[in-house]
């Protein structure tokens, strides 16, 4: 691996814009290390840390990082998507199908990218579920690891929106700019005015495509260097963020706390959407420093081999934690209350050893994650498009109900509601399939290749 590491990044082009994998690569690993850390196990359960300890609850504006991770998505979609439509192939007058193919082939390149390792981790889990359960366990540390190990799975979900929504955002984007951005936050805004000022109920639930829909076409923005004030943009971020919090009905946390009555993240809120304005501004105000910094061969590598392995590790990353803490239990090591003084002294080691145990899962994994090329074919047939769309939504309804549902309950059909629809697991799980299958015979034949930055 070190060598094909070294000839990537040797052969990057002068183009590229390298700090955008960096942030790829560091928002990730904010989340996984912000999991690791938040998570308070002890015998009787799981709980949160900073439900524990609410003064920890300002951290959650500097480590909800999402925002970051969907705003670089953006960047890397519209950069995608316009080197696709650039190589599509000539066609004859009134042939039809150009858009469809390259919309079915660019579905098709960024779904294979995410859906290969996250279907390998679910069939993985899934026997694995299957077997525990035959043999009649499931229940203490084994069924919460079973209910919450799919839950990072969400973000999978929100993110196959964004795919499948790039190229009409995309369109809006070019001809309104920053109008387009505007038009998806005041969605977002009269959403939560509707949702708190008059009750109107299920509406919150619409935030969870105008609120990441709109970091996302802050990456469009980004793509076209139409961010030019970014301090402003921090500004404004984090004082209407803060006076949201401060005088309206939202919440101080960043992240979901168990219990609580409004959560700024499920569904997300108008404040979630504000903090995203201030992560973007700080991130882009790093812009200069950071690129001096990927110029030395040696970060620059390092960036390059996490990027080839980051979707595996924040799959398994939840795995490798409830790996440590059962591995503790199984050997009678005293698990302290959390936030006590013991508590913290076993921080260090209990993240060394799951970083340890996820890189172990990173080696046996990591070939999934590799990017496979698509054979040219002949031009896509017209309908490939709309196809591939239906593939793309059966995939986002399946793993966001995987990540609800869990594998804990499944012999006993348990089931959780995704759009007032009880879904199961093995519901689920056929869905994504189902849709990756579509997208996949969709994309097939599109006529053109995905050669594109990663997201």
């Amino acid at each position: 691996m070190g060598s094909s590491v070294r000839e990537l990044a040797g052969a990057t082009p002068a183009t590229r814009d390298r700090y955008v994998d960096l942030l790829r690569v560091a928002s990730l690993g904010a989340v996984v290390l912000g999991h690791w850390l938040m998570a308070a196990v002890t015998p009787d359960g799981v709980g949160n840390l900073l439900a524990v300890v609410p003064a920890l609850q300002p951290l959650t504006w500097l480590l909800q990082v999402m925002p970051v991770f969907f705003f670089v998505g953006g960047f890397s979609h519209a950069l995608s998507y316009r080197s696709l439509l650039r190589k599509r192939p000539e066609r004859p007058e009134g042939a039809g199908g150009s858009e469809d193919s390259v919309y079915s082939a660019f579905l098709r390149a960024r779904l294979q990218r995410l859906l290969r390792p996250t279907m390998v981790f679910v069939l993985v889990w899934g026997a694995a579920a299957l077997l525990v359960q035959l043999l009649g366990g499931g229940g203490g540390l084994t069924g919460v690891t079973l209910r919450m190990v799919t839950q990072p799975l969400w973000f999978i979900g929100i993110y196959l929106a964004m795919v499948a929504f790039t190229p009409p955002l995309l369109k809006l984007h070019e001809r309104y700019g920053w109008g387009a951005f505007a038009g998806l936050a005041g969605a977002a805004v009269a959403v939560d005015v509707l949702r708190f000022a008059a009750g109107v109920p299920y509406v919150e639930f619409l935030n969870f495509a105008f609120v990441w829909l709109a970091v996302h076409q802050l990456g469009f923005l980004r793509a076209d260097g139409r961010i030019r004030r970014p301090a402003l943009l921090a500004g404004v971020g984090l004082v209407t963020a803060g006076a949201l919090v401060a005088f309206g009905p939202y919440p101080l946390s960043m992240v979901g706390m168990p219990g609580e009555k409004v959560s700024n993240m499920a569904p997300p809120t108008l404040a979630l959407l504000c903090h995203g304005l201030w992560l973007v501004g700080a991130v882009e105000l790093l812009r200069a420093p950071a690129a001096r910094l990927l110029e030395r061969p040696r970060v620059w590598r390092t960036v390059v081999a996490a990027n080839g392995v980051a979707m595996t590790a924040f799959l398994w990353h939840l795995t490798a934690m409830f790996g440590v803490y059962g591995a503790m239990l199984a050997l009678d090591v005293e698990l302290p209350a959390p936030a006590s003084a013991a508590w913290w002294a076993q921080v260090p080691l209990r993240i060394t050893l799951a970083a340890a145990l996820t890189a172990g899962l990173v080696a046996a994994f990591r070939a999934f994650e590799r990017p496979v090329s698509a054979p040219p074919g002949a031009a896509g047939a017209t309908g490939a498009g709309p196809l591939a769309a239906l593939g793309a939504t059966l995939c986002l309804l399946g793993v966001l109900g995987l990540s609800m549902v869990g594998f804990g309950g499944l012999l006993d059909g348990r089931t959780a509601l995704l759009i007032a629809i009880p879904v199961s697991a093995p519901a689920a799980v056929a869905m994504t399939l189902g849709g990756w299958l579509l997208v996949e015979r969709a994309g097939r034949g599109a006529g053109v290749r995905a050669g594109i930055q990663r997201p």
